[in-house]
């Protein structure tokens, strides 16, 4: 019988061929309010020109106040973008012009894909497309991301297939991140 090929392996190997000298990808998972944000901010350094990629959308009125919370923690000379979904297509046409990047967060640009019920494999697609964009770019680019899966089991199927992909797709970026930090009470702790 010949030997298998595990296509995941080799997939993470090609890319991580075509990223050298290129850029450097940072994951900062936490859960909510835990400071995950704000540790992005800190190790995206301050190399300039910086943008902000703010994936949530100012839908209700505690949206919008969580959304005015995180722009005062913001310095004036980072640049902000508003894409809820094609990240992806956001850095192939805009990356080029930063250094530093923060992304902020893929939970929420999650949820966004899920809401326009897109498929779990369209979802990961999407995401190694995201991922591929990023390495195509020489910038540092950190990515906030929820950790859903330290909380109690949710009470309907819906929202723990949601908590389950969400879990996939973190998995995913953080194979193919350089440095994964787990951010608990303000306080990062580097996984990797």
């Amino acid at each position: 019988m010949p030997p298998t090929i595990d296509m995941k392996k080799v997939g993470a190997d090609r890319m991580r061929q075509t990223r050298k000298g290129h850029s450097k990808l940072i994951l900062v998972l936490g859960g909510a309010a835990s400071g995950k944000s704000q540790a992005a901010l800190d190790l995206a350094g301050q190399i300039r020109p910086r943008a902000f990629v703010a994936t949530g959308q100012a839908l209700d009125r505690e949206m919008k106040t969580r959304i005015e919370r995180h722009q005062t923690t913001r310095s004036s000379d980072w640049e902000t973008a508003e894409v809820p979904t094609d990240i992806g297509a956001w850095l192939n046409k805009n990356s080029m012009k930063y250094q530093t990047i923060v992304i902020d967060c893929l939970t929420l640009w999650l949820s966004n894909m899920h809401s326009r019920r897109m498929r779990d494999l369209a979802v990961s697609e999407a995401t190694e497309k995201l991922l591929h964009a990023i390495r195509a770019t020489r910038a540092r680019v950190v990515i906030v991301s929820n950790e859903l899966g330290l909380g109690l089991v949710p009470a309907t199927k819906a929202v723990r297939a949601f908590r389950d992909l969400a879990g996939r797709i973190n998995q995913q970026v953080a194979t193919e991140a350089d440095e994964v930090y787990l951010t608990i009470s303000g306080l990062p702790l580097r996984l990797k």
